[in-house]
């Protein structure tokens, strides 16, 4: 019989607030963290907007030394993780480090230090790009530095599923533990895309909403006026662990994660499937890896990322899987305010996922203003709503087709 897995901590860094309560807080206020980017000049981009995380200083997580050699995504991985090791009142010393691992999902990596040193090049020639252009940039060294900044010797790597990509480490942590792999795992993504050269890729794919005018209403998930997604920035991190170890060390427990479904479309690079086909069976395979029926769910946090086709999808293949239920379902998408985190989606997800279980409340889908008479469930329009939520699921699905739903569940004894 595989191990029951809980989570005792976590951290986040949004665009709408660092640490859990700052995030909390803004999400059930409704609060948007959209605004026209400052990092820099986007006049000339036909999108202006993003989900940029203000007030972030990484020398106050991380040796000003060490943060010189990390990437942005780099540096919001382990700042995250010291959050959620302290929220989970974990002595690092006291444990096996050994026994300690870390998956973490990553979209694109250190898009920063690429972007920089690929100027570097251009301008000054090959002789002037820094010798950690590699270790800066590659997609694995936000596991890899977290795992050096607390020596956790445990399974280490990274899930690479574009917006999946957190919710497939968030799953395969869960796996590794319910196998005995290790005790303790560090789960969630990172992401620091908003450059000149990805922004610019986005907006050659006509991805993204271009209401400059009006950042704060510009994610408008499931709305009849979406217009494309905006881009966000952070790290959302759980600390999970096998129930006994949690138990033995007397930790405080937020929640249990109990299913994870992992599907392809097989069909496009960018489109989902037309019928949500792939989408639909990641949860169908989630909840029952959880063992539970789909009555049994009682909130959706959606993918929903304000894009024409994954809303219609999402809310096809959520009708499709849950019958009747759907209409009590409540299903809300938290990147109406935090944005797209991309890689990072999942993490930061998850997180809302827990605290809405621990706390009674659906955050709000904000911005849905015009019907769509094709996204018709209740996705908790107007302000946070209380509600029992004993069981919630989390849902994320990435370009190559890649789905992936995780189940958190009321933690019961």
């Amino acid at each position: 019989m595989s191990k029951r897995v809980v989570i005792t901590g976590m951290g986040a860094i949004t665009p709408v607030g660092i640490g859990l309560e700052k995030f909390w807080s803004a999400l059930t206020d409704g609060v948007s963290g959209i605004d026209k980017i400052s990092s820099f000049d986007p006049s000339d981009y036909k999108t202006q907007i993003a989900g940029e995380v203000k007030d972030f200083t990484p020398s106050d997580y991380i040796n000003k030394k060490e943060a010189r050699r990390m990437d942005r995504f780099t540096q919001f991985a382990v700042a995250a993780t010291g959050m959620a090791f302290k929220h989970a009142e974990m002595d690092l010393n006291k444990i096996k480090k050994d026994r300690v691992g870390v998956i973490l999902g990553s979209g694109i990596g250190g898009m920063d230090t690429l972007w920089q040193q690929s100027k570097t090049l251009i301008n000054r020639g090959p002789g002037r790009v820094s010798p950690l252009l590699v270790p800066m940039m590659i997609a694995n060294m936000g596991a890899g530095q977290v795992a050096i900044s607390y020596g956790l010797q445990g399974p280490n790597l990274t899930a690479v599923s574009a917006c999946a990509s957190s919710n497939n480490a968030i799953g395969d942590a869960c796996k590794a533990l319910q196998h005995g792999d290790a005790d303790v795992m560090v789960a969630g993504g990172t992401e620091a895309p908003i450059t000149p050269l990805s922004v610019a890729g986005f907006c050659a794919m006509k991805a993204m909403s271009t209401r400059n005018d009006e950042p704060k209403k510009a994610s408008r998930p499931f709305d009849a006026e979406r217009d494309g997604f905006v881009m966000g920035e952070g790290a959302g991190i759980l600390i999970l662990e096998t129930l006994e170890h949690a138990q033995a060390r007397g930790a405080k427990i937020y929640a249990e994660i109990v299913g994870y479904g992992s599907t392809c479309d097989a069909y496009h690079i960018t489109a989902p499937d037309p019928e949500g086909d792939g989408a639909a069976r990641a949860m169908q395979i989630a909840i029952a890896d959880g063992g539970l029926k789909t009555e049994d769910v009682d909130y959706i946090n959606a993918h929903g990322t304000s894009t024409m086709l994954n809303d219609k999808l999402e809310t096809m293949a959520i009708k499709r899987v849950f019958g009747e239920h759907a209409r009590k379902l409540s299903v809300s998408s938290t990147k109406s305010m935090t944005g797209h985190l991309l890689g990072a989606a999942g993490g930061v997800e998850a997180v809302a996922c827990v605290l809405a279980i621990v706390n009674g409340v659906v955050p709000p889908t904000i911005n849905y203003e015009v019907p769509d008479p094709e996204c018709d469930l209740d996705y908790t329009t107007n302000g946070a709503r209380e509600r029992d939520i004993k069981v919630a699921i989390s849902n994320s699905l990435g370009f190559g087709g890649h789905n992936v739903t995780t189940v958190y569940k009321k933690y019961e004894g």
